[in-house]
């Protein structure tokens, strides 16, 4: 019996097309639902192949407190589409940033709640007028509060033709733009979890309008534009879903 056992190990071994049938390894128990996508999980987007230190923008640090009640937000809230030329400050730029995806908790839970803690959501800044800080394509990296610079130059007439021409996209001072990467939260909750993306955006979206009342500004959702045209504008992956664009900019008095 030993010599015929070693017969086939040698015939597995050494004979082509010969193999020895073994046990699959088992499957691993299942997990309890814990977060397991901190920061940018387990797609994260594209970034330049080198980054330089001027690349790399760290943000003033947020406030957590204000003269502002959170219920006088609530009712100041609107829609704005008009805005003032004037410039907005890298704190105000920063601020609303972290309400819409700033990290809060040292494991990396965020500003806005995401099913499973999968954080599917993408940040991007589109800037055109803020103090100290070039026009360009930039991307919010929650876990450092930072920015890193995608692509340097004004596109506000680019962007505002993938918006439809909606012209209050070319007169906002800065373009709040969320995308995803939807296979963060699908793969743990399949098709449905393309529902808790689109309930996350909503999250995110509400924070910036909130943030932005506290801080005397305007803005507006756009879920109108050309997607694929927005998506090569900002130079976004190719597994990268863009949902929502936010122009802000001073309320005109």
């Amino acid at each position: 019996m030993k010599k015929l056992f070693l017969t086939v190990i040698f015939l597995s071994l050494f004979l082509p097309g010969c193999t020895v049938n073994t046990p699959a390894p088992s499957s691993p128990q299942a997990t309890p639902n814990i977060p397991t996508a901190v920061g940018n999980s387990t797609a994260p987007p594209a970034t330049p192949a080198a980054l330089q230190p001027s690349d790399t923008i760290r943000l003033p640090a947020p406030k957590y407190s204000s003269g502002f009640s959170l219920e006088q937000a609530l009712n100041e809230r609107r829609s704005v589409r008009d805005y003032a030329d004037s410039a907005l400050s890298m704190a105000e730029v920063g601020q609303l940033l972290w309400s819409a995806q700033g990290k809060t908790a040292p494991w990396g839970g965020r500003t806005a709640p995401s099913a499973g803690a999968t954080y599917p959501l993408e940040t991007y800044l589109v800037t055109a007028n803020v103090e100290g800080l070039a026009p360009g394509i930039f991307r919010y990296i929650p876990d450092r509060h930072e920015l890193v610079k995608i692509r340097e130059g004004d596109i506000s007439d680019q962007l505002t033709a993938a918006c439809l021409g909606q012209t209050w996209v070319k007169e906002a001072a800065i373009n709040i733009v969320f995308s995803s990467f939807n296979e963060r939260t699908t793969e743990r909750y399949g098709e449905r979890g393309i529902r808790y993306v689109h309930m996350e955006a909503g999250h995110a979206s509400q924070n910036v309008y909130l943030q932005a009342a506290a801080l005397n500004l305007g803005t507006v959702v756009i879920g109108a534009f050309h997607d694929d045209q927005l998506e090569r504008l900002l130079l976004m992956d190719t597994r990268e879903t863009a949902l929502y664009v936010m122009p802000v900019g001073r309320i005109i008095n």
